[in-house]
């Protein structure tokens, strides 16, 4: 698309632009009217031979006539009113765009057109075209470019936002203020300290304190423009509500005539634009007086710093700039981290209480007494010999450490904490509600998605091409029905029990390697190796976990991603959802499936002596240690969790898009080179193209809903880990903060009330970690085997003589032959020890389980049945003894409701009495004609009187204007020319 060069010679006059302001690069050429959408394409190099329809394209010029005010210009083409049906007259006072499509004569040569890039031409050409028609206005870049990209920035004008905001519902302050009640008494003083308190901890940003007064919202409506405090035309719009309006026009603009296609996301996806969005608000570098600066700078020194850790987030402003959507996902973490703090000081006082008991716990202190000589059967076939059980001592104190009784607490403090956190962010979200005035928002309507509407565009085209064989008249397709998704669904469902499947195959991998480790190692004839097999294998088993994690994660992000475009979900919101569920499954799977494994399966069918379980008929399956294997599942726990959080942290977060940042950065300057010595300081445009896009909260909230769940789920293991997640998450908020800000490009601020389906799952996490932590306390840690041995069968009542009653005994000449220790050192051995609840080899039903095992079994499963039903019970008490919505916004919208209904019934009044006046007036100067009939009176007011707000009869209105939704900017065009009332001119259909 080339520009004529004469444009750049047009002067700009009676422009009151302020430098600063243009050279920012947030305005157009003028220095008024604000950029506030940008569209970017690529201009590419070609072959220099020249085809004809290259040849005819290169006679085509779009010129643009720059929007601001010019001298009146003459001629029949302007007085048309070319480019948007807007009148010449006007376009001199107003400032319009015009497109002019003609041969470009006297026109310097430009580069051949290949036949693809005139199409993309073409359809750029005709949305623009529409895009001036419903009342926008453009401006092009002036120098021409044979290669790189170009810009197109788009401003909306008032009547546009004034119509957009009406049709989207958009609330906004009115001229109406209440004062909020403030409490009394002990409640208020109370107040007052923790405000002091608390003041170096505030960020220091205007827009965070509402003060004691709050202003009444209500929808934007063109007929009420006196009731709202419209100060400037300019600014009472802010810039991202702007960028929204503009790009609710930009996604329900059609292109007919080159495409059957709607909306700027099908364009990009046919590679028509490569971008559009919406420009920040200037550098975030602050210079100059800390007083002048904009909302990303403030943001960028109070909240997206490292050094502003320990402030509260600045969530209205963050509103104010991201939209709801983005605004709800840092208050919902912000909300998160704050809840960790008290369990994080619970978590570390469970941990104190293991600490400080762990040189008088009797049953570590037995496993640690070398006196009482336990001889414990070989832990592999042929190369292992008989050890004690004392060599185990570290490991007994290591697991006491989290299987302690204070753990039980932990557990049943965690679930009720996960209920009391969903019931403090519903208030918390009811809250940010009222003061973001989302209280009673309609759905916005969506369009479809680009591949939805291709498919269906496809699936038409055969049905017309079939109707043309057979000559019948059938109706037109309107939507995709399940026999069309049916190949998607089947491949989806193949595919994701192919992933469990591949996750459960690295699962079993890393089970493989532990055991043939373990056997390799034990066969070793160095002793040091010998004694430290199970830390060595465990620890380097959990890291070969950790990474096959981290790459599976990235893989099944990929493919959920594929799955659920095989769908063909047919609207944006519907498409998140099956992303969101097809990722949550596949990543839940693949960081819980090793965890599962260790708590629940591990050790739980190796068998006995003499009748192990094998794997591969050679390799024994892999046994718990004799401490339990609930220090085992702290191990892999915590090192899966805080190796998950740094990597990704580190590497996935900050170091991939830093590399992505310079390869784009360098590419850039590759094609830049030559021009570089003429161009021009980069505009803000050119600044925010260099960021990455913005491509939504899934990943965000994924990270912290994977982290939520060891946090919650094996808790009872590892009470350290929401101290861990509280010092991760105080890094993530600003490292997300500071990505917004610096890195990304701004997203379109999007209305949301909640945060959808993570709440569900957030609550289904919640419910699903009771049920966990019940069987992790039962079955994994030994603490119901010590109550069943402490009240059944301690002849003292004390734990003494705990590990002799849990260890079974085997009779040695029983070994099958070849699995017998070769060369003892412990000299002959009659009988070995092992951990299991089974009848001795002298017994009649010998190596049976015992009645002490079905006793602990009772136990366990009584254990879980109680547990569950206990938090359970207490959840639900928490649950209903907090309200979701807090009394004072059920008092505050109530008020406000109120008053606006006083205000209409005012506004109603008052046109009534203007309307009498009127009447009265007329009477007296036309007695006889305007006489009325005797029995005529007067309208009277009544209390619902519906009467019209327009222009009057006497004014030269005619009744209530219409109320259509406007298609075309030339429907806002002025009716009348009278310079008195400048609402009118601007909304008067």
């Amino acid at each position: 698309m080339q520009i004529s060069p004469s444009e750049d010679k047009i002067p700009v006059v009676g422009s009151t632009s302020s430098p600063q302001a243009s050279n920012e690069g947030l305005y157009f050429c003028d220095g008024r009217r604000k950029v506030d959408y940008v569209l970017v394409f690529h201009h590419r190099r070609h072959s220099s031979i020249r085809s004809p329809v290259s040849a005819s394209v290169s006679q085509d010029e779009l010129s643009i006539v720059s929007n601001g005010n010019f001298p009146q210009t003459t001629g029949s083409d302007v007085e048309a009113g070319r480019g948007g049906g807007v009148l010449g007259g006007e376009a001199a006072s107003v400032g319009e765009v015009f497109m002019e499509l003609g041969s470009g004569k006297g026109m310097e040569p430009t580069e051949p057109m290949e036949p693809a890039d005139h199409e993309m031409h073409l359809i750029r050409q005709e949305f623009e075209a529409n895009l001036q028609e419903a009342g926008l206005e453009i401006e092009r870049d002036k120098e021409l470019k044979t290669h790189g990209p170009s810009f197109t920035r788009i401003h909306a004008p008032w009547p546009v936002l004034c119509r957009e905001a009406e049709f989207l519902k958009i609330k906004v302050p009115t001229k109406k203020s209440y004062e909020l009640k403030e409490e009394s008494g002990f409640g208020s003083s109370m107040s007052t300290v923790w405000r002091k308190l608390n003041q170096p901890f505030q960020p220091k940003v205007l827009h965070q304190d509402h003060g004691s007064t709050k202003f009444l919202s209500h929808c934007f409506s063109r007929d009420k423009l006196h009731l709202y405090n419209i100060t400037s035309k300019d600014t009472f719009f802010d810039n991202a509500t702007r960028g929204r309006i503009v790009y609710e026009i930009l996604r329900r603009t059609v292109c007919v005539r080159t495409c059957q296609t709607i909306g700027i996301s099908t364009l990009i996806a046919k590679g028509a634009y490569d971008a559009a969005f919406p420009l920040h608000d200037g550098d975030y570098k602050v210079i100059g007086h800390l007083e002048e600066r904009n909302d990303r700078q403030i943001l960028h020194e109070e909240w997206a710093r490292y050094s502003a850790f320990y402030k509260y987030q600045p969530i209205d402003l963050v509103r104010k700039y991201f939209g709801e959507k983005i605004g709800l996902y840092f208050a919902w973490l912000g909300v998160y981290t704050q809840l960790l703090i008290p369990a994080s000081i619970v978590g570390i006082i469970v941990f104190g209480y293991g600490v400080a008991t762990v040189d008088t716990n009797i049953p570590s202190l037995e496993m640690c007494d070398e006196r009482l000589n336990f001889t414990m059967c070989p832990l592999c076939d042929g190369a292992c010999d008989f050890w004690h059980l004392s060599t185990a001592c570290n490991t007994a104190r290591a697991s006491h450490l989290f299987d302690n009784p204070a753990t039980v607490f932990f557990a049943i403090f965690m679930s009720l904490w996960a209920v009391l956190f969903l019931e403090h962010w519903k208030r918390r979200q009811i809250s940010l509600s009222f003061s973001w005035d989302l209280t009673g928002i309609e759905e916005d309507e969506e369009h479809p998605r680009p591949r939805y509407e291709t498919i269906l565009l496809q699936k038409r085209q055969r049905k017309e091409k079939k109707k043309k064989k057979k000559k019948k008249n059938e109706a037109a397709i309107e939507k995709l029905t399940w026999k069309d998704r049916l190949p998607g669904y089947f491949i989806n469902v193949s595919s994701i029990l192919f992933m469990f499947g591949l996750t459960f195959s690295a699962v079993f991998g890393v089970i493989i390697y532990r055991i043939t480790v373990s056997a390799l190692m034990a066969m070793s004839p160095d002793p040091e190796t010998k004694s430290n097999v199970r830390v060595t294998v465990t620890a380097t088993a959990v890291i070969i976990n950790l990474v096959v994690i981290l790459i599976l994660d990235e893989i099944y992000g990929a493919v959920a991603l594929w799955l659920t475009e095989l769908e063909i979900p047919k609207t944006e919101t519907n498409f998140e959802e099956r992303l969101i569920l097809k990722a949550f499954l596949l990543k839940f799977m693949n960081a819980y499936a090793p965890i599962f494994y260790v708590a629940f399966f591990k050790g739980r069918f190796a068998g006995r002596p003499g009748s192990y379980v094998y794997v591969f008929n050679d390799y024994r399956m892999e046994e718990c240690a004799p401490g339990g294997c609930l220090i085992e599942l702290c191990i892999q726990l915590s090192i899966i969790m805080l190796g998950k959080q740094l990597i990704q942290n580190n590497i996935f977060e900050i170091g991939i898009p830093k590399l992505k940042k310079l390869i784009r950065t360098l590419k850039e300057k590759e094609s830049t080179v030559k021009e570089k010595n003429e161009e021009r300081p980069p505009q803000q445009w050119n600044l925010d193209y260099a960021l990455a896009p913005f491509e939504g909260l899934t990943p965000e909230y994924m990270e912290m809903i994977i982290q939520f769940g060891f946090v919650s789920l094996f808790v009872a293991s590892f009470p350290l880990a929401p101290l861990f997640a509280l010092l991760n998450n105080i890094i993530e908020i600003r490292l997300d903060a500071k990505k917004f800000v610096t890195e990304l490009r701004r997203p379109v601020t999007i209305r949301a009330k909640d945060i959808g389906i993570w709440y569900n799952i957030l609550s289904g996490m919640g419910k699903l970690s009771v049920i966990i932590n019940a069987f992790v306390i039962a079955f994994t840690s030994d603490f119901i085997p010590r109550l069943v041995y402490q009240y059944m069968y301690s002849q003292s009542g004390t734990m003494n003589g705990f590990i002799d009653h849990t260890l079974s005994y085997f009779n040695v000449s029983n070994l099958k032959p070849g699995t017998a220790p070769q060369n003892s050192e412990h000299g002959d051995i009659t009988v070995c020890r092992y951990k299991d609840y089974r009848e001795p080899p002298w017994s009649q039903d010998a190596y049976q389980f015992s009645k002490q095992y079905w006793c602990v079994l009772a136990a366990r499963l009584g254990f879980v049945i109680l547990f569950q039903n206990l938090v359970m019970f207490l959840s639900l008490m928490v649950a209903w003894v907090i309200p979701d919505v807090p009394k004072s916004i059920v008092e505050k919208l109530k008020r406000e409701k109120k008053l606006l209904v006083n205000l209409f019934l005012q506004e109603e009044k008052e046109k009534f009495q203007l309307i009498q006046s009127l009447f009265v007036k007329d009477a007296t100067l036309h007695p006889k004609s305007q006489e009325p009939c005797p029995g005529q009176a007067f309208p009277i007011l009544g209390r619902y009187s519906t009467l019209p707000s327009g222009p009057t009869a006497g004014e030269g209105g005619g009744g209530p204007r219409p109320r259509c939704r406007a298609a075309s900017f030339s429907q806002f065009r002025e009716k009348t020319s009278s310079p008195q009332n400048t609402n009118s001119r601007h909304t008067a259909v």
